[in-house]
């Protein structure tokens, strides 16, 4: 398994359709922040529960100016259905063929049962990870931890000759 990126790397490059077979690239996002949530499967109980929190809380991200997708390995027919049945209106990223490509770039497959683990990063407006959360399978990632994570994706970066 890749190693999952830390804080401070740089976020790996990919792109991928969403749920409406748009593609959305780490290039097309360069000067955005982004929090990329990869999550098992669309439909899945605990799956849902995140994303519903997410959409709940999606003001708390664009007052910040911070873009949320989110990674699965289910198709794009599969998340336009789960998206319009859920509404979310951020984007759900097709991870399908290759199957699990961006997931194993980010540490982030599980190649045994072939999904995405539960991981989160936040990647600044330049292109690196600033915050990482995750949690195992069937126990979502606490909200306040990405209420945390946000602060600290939105602080200035201090120069290290400072």
């Amino acid at each position: 398994m890749t190693a999952l990126p830390a804080p401070g790397d740089r976020a790996p490059g990919f792109e991928l359709p969403n749920q409406h077979g748009e593609p959305v690239s780490m290039d097309s996002l360069q000067g955005s922040a982004v929090v990329l949530v990869f999550y098992p499967f669309a439909f899945s109980r605990v799956c849902t529960s995140e994303l519903d929190e997410i959409h709940r809380n999606l003001g708390e991200f664009q007052a910040r100016g911070v873009r949320v997708l989110a990674v699965s390995v289910d198709h794009k027919y599969a998340l336009r259905t789960y998206a319009e049945e859920h509404g979310y209106s951020f984007d759900l990223l097709a991870d399908f063929w290759p199957h699990g490509a961006v997931a194993e770039k980010y540490g982030a497959l599980d190649r045994t049962d072939g999904y995405a683990r539960r991981v989160t990063f936040f990647i600044d407006a330049a292109g690196f990870i600033r915050a990482r959360i995750e949690s195992p399978l069937g126990q979502p990632r606490p909200f306040e931890d990405y209420r945390a994570a946000l602060v600290q994706l939105c602080e200035p970066t201090v120069p290290a000759s400072q």
